[in-house]
């Protein structure tokens, strides 16, 4: 809508005094540690030793696939909703919008589920891979501006299932796999992320190029709907416990600084 009413420079100086105005007030209530606060913390797993998990690495394989639909229709749904219906810019970048409300509603069905049901957190990243393979076959079919709206939501609401239900698994297999720092585990979910959007201006341009705009979708359906069932590999992993690991080897050393003794009184309850 900015960029129809008010020219394309306004969106990006919006999105500059957004980050100006982040940056501000994470100085402001998150500011910097001092040099010594990190010196008794624990060191975390190294990032390539997580990555090698058979379980981690399923857990970023469905992150990075259920974002390919976002990340490659965000490249290649404007020319084609120009070509196929004759939509305007402001409709364009208006089919987004209504995809943000089912992405709320899918976080917090996803919270209750998984609060009253923890053992299935596989299931529900599972099922929202189905519901974004099902909407990323339907866009193609659609021929006018409201149709579109529909699979956008059902693909956002599938992508907040998975996320909501596969990013504390991620934190929980740490804790009982590795050592209880979350840095590195969290930074191969962003790599995931990364993936999907940083091949979603090159490879989804040239798929529509050679093959065409439905075949790009059609692709991308069935591949979060074959990935779907590999989440059964997740099915037992509420049942693991703690390993004898780094994480407790460091529990059971006494503390050392103020992170150690914190940790050693929540072992202890």
């Amino acid at each position: 809508v900015l960029c129809e009413f008010a020219g394309k420079r306004v969106p990006f100086l919006v999105l500059a005094c957004v980050c100006l105005l982040d940056g501000l007030l994470l100085l402001a209530l998150a500011p910097p540690c001092a040099t010594g606060a990190r010196a008794n913390m624990p060191v975390g797993t190294p990032i390539h030793r997580l990555m090698v998990d058979p379980y981690i690495a399923v857990v970023a394989g469905a992150l990075a696939t259920c974002n390919i639909p976002l990340a490659f229709l965000e490249p290649t749904i404007a020319n084609w909703m120009k070509d196929s219906m004759g939509a305007s810019e402001w409709e364009v970048g208006l089919t987004w919008l209504p995809a943000f409300f089912p992405h709320v509603l899918g976080v917090y069905v996803t919270v209750r589920l998984a609060a009253a049901y923890p053992h299935l957190q596989w299931f529900y990243g599972a099922l929202g891979m189905a519901i974004i393979g099902a909407s990323s076959c339907l866009v193609p079919a659609c021929r006018n501006f409201g149709q579109v709206i529909i699979p956008l939501c059902g693909i956002c609401f599938g992508i907040a299932l998975v996320d909501t239900a596969l990013l504390p698994t991620l934190a929980f297999l740490v804790d009982v796999r590795h050592v209880s720092v979350y840095g590195s585990v969290y930074a191969i979910a962003d790599i995931s992320y990364s993936v999907a959007y940083a091949l979603g201006p090159i490879v989804a341009g040239q798929i529509v190029h050679t093959m065409g705009f439905a075949q790009l979708n059609l692709g991308m359906g069935l591949a979060n709907v074959l990935y779907a069932p590999v989440l059964l590999f997740l099915k037992n992993v509420c049942q693991m416990k703690p390993s004898h690991s780094e994480r407790n080897i460091l529990l059971e050393e006494g503390p050392k600084g103020l992170y150690d003794t914190i940790k050693m009184e929540e072992h202890k309850g």
